[in-house]
């Protein structure tokens, strides 16, 4: 059976809200989901002093873990339009997978949240993509394959990048219901194309 891992970041818990419906939608594919967390680099100290959420009981990656996915979800909140410091950090310890090439052909995804409609939701991917070029991986966008893509009635987060959330500059808008159906097409649609390529 193929295999998914769906690894986040989130300071708020949106992120990791979304990625449930992710897991919803992989599942439906009828694929394995393995779910991880990205290692958290800030202090105790500062993260209460952000009122950060509590981080899940999910197990953190390592590099190494890579090897055993045939695909990858990442979801991670935007910092100025790029990955959070801790993401960075844990792409910056592939390097032994990139001198193998251990990566190289394997699909990945992104989710995102952002504090603003315009906050950078389609170039935190495109500034991500540069680390799956030199890994030889395959980026796996959702396109319009959602119909709550096309709805300007209401603030609705994601793009054909990725499914996404507006939290709020204070984060205290939570996922809507819209996105979260994004998010659950996005994992089934993602899982489809990584069947496809573990078949070749």
């Amino acid at each position: 059976m193929v295999k998914i891992f769906v690894i986040t970041y989130s300071t708020y818990n949106h992120i990791n809200q979304v990625a449930e419906s992710i897991v919803e939608g992989l599942q439906k594919a009828d694929v394995e989901v393995g779910r991880y967390q990205v290692a958290e680099t800030l202090s105790e100290e500062i993260l209460t002093k952000m009122h950060a959420a509590p981080k899940p009981d999910l197990p953190i990656i390592k590099a190494q873990d890579l090897v055993e996915a045939d695909g990858f979800l990442f979801g991670f909140p935007t910092r100025y339009g790029t990955t959070p410091a801790q993401v960075k950090a844990f792409f910056d310890s592939t390097g032994q997978l990139w001198q193998k090439q251990a990566l190289a052909g394997k699909p990945v995804g992104f989710f995102f949240s952002t504090a603003s409609q315009h906050g950078g939701q389609e170039v935190t991917v495109f500034t991500t993509l540069p680390i799956l070029a030199h890994h030889g991986m395959i980026y796996v966008p959702f396109g319009y394959a959602n119909a709550h893509l096309f709805d300007n009635s209401e603030v609705i987060g994601g793009s054909p990048w990725g499914a996404g959330t507006i939290a709020g500059g204070d984060g205290s808008r939570q996922p809507s219901e819209k996105e979260l159906a994004i998010a659950r097409d996005q994992g089934e649609n993602f899982a489809k194309v990584a069947i496809k390529l573990a078949a070749n």
